[in-house]
């Protein structure tokens, strides 16, 4: 079960009431960083630009890739622990607005976690340190700590039991 805040709304659906619920100078600053953020090369840059001006809780040497999308309203509900990778063009979202509500929960990703290219997380959801989640996974749900995951809807592929025995038996041929 994802862990949201959930918030009830009265006559129009809860996008067309945004800016009762989050300020509309908030939701350009986040956007305009963001979108340089997306497209900035050094990884360094892109944390410090997302830790400054967004509040997210960025961990050493983690790596948002080309295009990732933190959430344009409440980034200051996102973590990403050290030496994480977020994949090329994955969308974190912090928020969901819905006809009759409109629900914010934190997302955590721990330390040394892979989220593969294209997945989206939704709000509410702790991925666990050393977790793996495949390509265009759409991550609804608890991922546990070293276990790897993928699909829509999202299941767990391995248990990190069964990561660790696959990691064990693995023979790499390295290139250099």
């Amino acid at each position: 079960m994802r862990r949201t805040e959930r918030y009830r709304v009265q006559n129009a659906n809860s996008l067309w009431n945004v800016y009762e619920t989050v300020s509309f100078w908030k939701v350009m600053k986040c956007f305009i960083v963001i979108q340089i953020g997306r497209i900035t090369p050094v990884m360094a840059w892109k944390n410090w630009l997302y830790r400054t001006f967004l509040k997210m809780k960025i961990g050493k040497q983690a790596s948002l890739a080309l295009m990732v999308m933190p959430d344009s309203m409440f980034p200051e509900r996102i973590s990403v622990g050290d030496n994480s990778i977020i994949g090329f063009n994955t969308t974190i979202l912090a928020h969901e607005y819905l006809i009759e509500e409109y629900r914010l929960g934190n997302v955590e990703i721990g330390s040394n976690v892979m989220v593969g290219a294209n997945s989206t997380i939704l709000p509410g959801v702790k991925i666990g340190d050393g977790a793996i989640v495949s390509a265009a996974t759409l991550v609804h749900k608890d991922v546990p700590a070293g276990a790897m995951a993928g699909g829509n809807p999202m299941r767990i592929i391995f248990t990190a039991e069964q990561m660790a025995e696959r990691k064990k038996n693995d023979q790499p041929v390295w290139q250099n």
